[in-house]
């Protein structure tokens, strides 16, 4: 066996491992022209222009394959959960909240930091829009949100 047949197994390998550890089909594509390519250089080993054109027409006639492929198997999960069930949630400010110095709201039995681009006023309802860290983004609720 030629040389450029286990160079094309290493690359197919090496692939192969990059595809595991990536969440997308983008190193398949690589993995199929190798392989293929590989298949190639066992049987005529002294094309090697023949091989790498193989390689780069299999990988990128592939690559449009798998995006659509990839976008039909992930889904957007349609029901949030942890921290990101809380956006879009009404909440009650216990603290006043200041632009500068921020405040508090209480949401869902649980009290939390806020902060906000305006004043907002002790017992006003906000709506959650963001949140970093332990603190939450909110707005004033306005009458169409609730």
């Amino acid at each position: 066996m030629s040389t450029m047949f286990w160079v094309w197994v290493t690359a197919a390998v090496v692939f192969m491992i990059l595809e595991l550890m990536t969440p997308t089909f983008v190193f398949a594509c690589f993995v199929v022209g190798s392989i293929t390519a590989g298949v190639y250089s066992y049987f005529y080993p002294e094309s090697y222009y023949w091989q790498v054109g193989i390689f780069i027409v299999l990988t990128v006639g592939l690559l449009p394959l798998t995006r659509t492929l990839a976008r039909r198997i992930t889904k957007e999960s349609p029901q949030k959960s942890n921290i990101d069930a809380l956006i879009d949630k009404v909440a009650l400010v216990t603290k006043a909240i200041d632009p500068d110095l921020g405040g508090q709201v209480k949401i869902e039995g649980e009290i939390w930091l806020a902060r906000a681009d305006e004043f907002i006023s002790e017992n006003e309802k906000v709506i959650i829009v963001s949140i970093s860290g332990t603190k939450v983004h909110v707005e004033r609720l306005t009458e169409g949100k609730e």
